[in-house]
């Protein structure tokens, strides 16, 4: 797995390529626990090149999401392939997060 961070318009981005499981989990939940810990913090997470994602990598994007909303953030995911959104869908994880197809859209939910 390879991480890319930068900010754009105060929007904190995070691209993920490759497999994001237990085995490559541990930067982006120290990454995402600093940036969701801000007030206001507006994230979105690229998964345009993610692979694949397992129980480990979806509880931590269940808790940076929780920690952004208690913090009055929006964190957002956008570009993912048919079967990591096949396993949002069947975990139910579609409903909780806001998810876009691509980053523009994404980033122009932001300014909404």
């Amino acid at each position: 797995m390879d991480m890319r961070t930068y900010s754009t318009d105060e929007i904190h981005i995070l691209e993920i390529s490759g497999r994001f499981d237990a085995n490559t989990v541990q930067p982006v939940a120290t990454w995402l626990e600093q940036t969701t810990s801000t007030p206001g913090a507006r994230v979105l997470i690229n998964l345009t090149d993610t692979t694949f994602v397992d129980s480990t990598a979806l509880a931590t994007l269940v808790q940076a999401l929780k920690r952004c909303q208690q913090m009055q953030g929006d964190l957002y995911l956008c570009g993912m392939r048919h079967p990591v959104h096949k396993i949002f869908e069947l975990t139910r994880l579609d409903k909780s997060f806001n998810i876009f197809s691509d980053k523009d859209c994404a980033l122009q939910a932001f300014v909404k």
